[in-house]
């Protein structure tokens, strides 16, 4: 039992770390367009990105997936402007959620593949002591699920509040909290280290 909240935690403070802070982004973009009624489309949202960091991991730490470490760490802040970009030119749409789930579903797998790349590396080096590698990565996918699920609340709350509360539209919410992602993540695809 000890184990499963070491591989817990490490999964819960990758998402959760303040240096490291592409997750939450990316999960802030994810969020943004969605109200708590929505909450089982975006739930499915975060399991899928959940399963596609998994999946990444379990095929980089077994050796049938090696990929340049420069550009996943390249690739990552693309797929937050994406998301964010997306938001920015569907915020007018009534139905962005319901008409493009299956879309966006497939997007936030890919993402996920590609999140789970980024974070590979490390987790090698975490597991390569372990006898069986599977079980720490399925304790390190609930850890991120629950970081993903406290995230994903916050913004949730930020949302109801800013909606709600202040009265802001929520176009306005989805436009400054996607054009506030992007801006963070342009300086981060410009500095990257493969130009």
């Amino acid at each position: 039992m000890p184990d499963f909240w070491l591989y817990f935690r490490i999964g819960l403070t990758h998402v959760l770390d303040i240096h490291a802070y592409d997750h939450v982004l990316f999960l802030t973009a994810l969020t943004a367009p969605y109200t708590f009624k929505d909450w089982k489309n975006l739930l499915l949202l975060v399991t899928l990105f959940t399963i596609g960091h998994t999946t990444a991991l379990i095929l980089s730490v077994y050796g049938v997936v090696t990929i340049n470490s420069t550009i996943v760490e390249f690739l990552i802040p693309i797929t937050i402007l994406a998301t964010a970009l997306y938001n920015l030119f569907t915020a007018s749409k009534k139905t962005v959620k319901s008409s493009n789930i299956n879309f966006i579903a497939f997007t936030t797998l890919f993402f996920g593949i590609i999140h789970g790349l980024g974070f590979s590396n490390y987790f090698k080096i975490v597991v390569a002591g372990a006898e069986s590698k599977l079980l720490p990565l399925l304790e390190f996918a609930l850890g991120i699920e629950g970081a993903q699920l406290t995230v994903v609340l916050s913004v949730l709350i930020l949302s109801y509040v800013v909606i709600n509360v202040l009265k802001q539209s929520k176009r306005e919410w989805l436009l400054v909290t996607s054009a506030f992602v992007a801006g963070v993540v342009v300086p981060m695809i410009i500095n990257s280290e493969i130009w």
